[in-house]
């Protein structure tokens, strides 16, 4: 705080299908752990992270959501806000990949991004572990370039390139976050500055 910098604090998003690993991929960045017995996620849940990001302390907040369609309502309020969307597929899964599309239209609708043409998305595949994988490396690299995202895959198992995709999620949200900042300045003062032929009328 000594540069006169406030702290930042950057809402991370992972959505995806239940059972891809969008907990064990969060669980092994922030708390280094991975557990076997699967758990699926009611609701939502969220861990914080705090990390150093081209010389900003940045508080990562991230949340995990539910993957199934029963809680999808709850995306409306959780998805507002967020800098950054991680689509999370488990890449033995073909189905599961094929549903980040429906994922990220339901983000774009219901999160409501001031720019969804610039709105930042990683894509990351899990479970690279396992040898019975149904979705290639250059399929999920075509999709990207198609919808302008970045690619990633690891495996929270095994603890493979888990911290790549989090650090290129908090560059990307940060990115988000100092634009949306100074965009909401101006758009503050032009608005303060509007109301003064009716402000007899304004008891305000």
């Amino acid at each position: 705080m000594k540069d006169g910098k406030s702290p930042v604090t950057l809402k991370i998003i992972l959505i995806g299908s239940s059972g891809v690993g969008k907990s064990s991929f969060m669980n092994r960045y922030v708390n280094h752990r991975f557990t076997n017995m699967y758990r699926a996620t009611v609701g939502t849940d969220f861990l914080s992270k705090t990390v150093t990001i081209e010389g900003d302390t940045v508080t990562l907040q991230i949340w995990d959501t539910a993957g199934t369609e029963r809680f999808q309502s709850l995306g409306m309020p959780l998805y507002r806000g967020a800098h950054c969307c991680m689509l999370v597929f488990d890449v033995t899964s073909r189905a599961s990949f094929s549903a980040l599309e429906g994922w990220r239209k339901e983000f774009l609708i219901q999160g409501e991004p001031e720019d969804p043409s610039d709105f930042p998305f990683i894509v990351l595949g899990n479970k690279t572990d396992l040898s019975d994988r149904e979705v290639s490396g250059r399929q999920a690299l075509q999709w990207c370039e198609e919808i302008g995202a970045e690619y990633f895959e690891g495996s929270a198992k095994e603890d493979l390139d888990v911290e790549k995709p989090f650090l290129r999620a908090a560059q990307s949200g940060l990115k988000q976050y100092k634009k949306h900042t100074l965009e909401n300045t101006g758009h503050f003062q032009i608005t303060c500055k509007q109301p003064r032929e009716t402000r007899n009328t304004c008891e305000c």
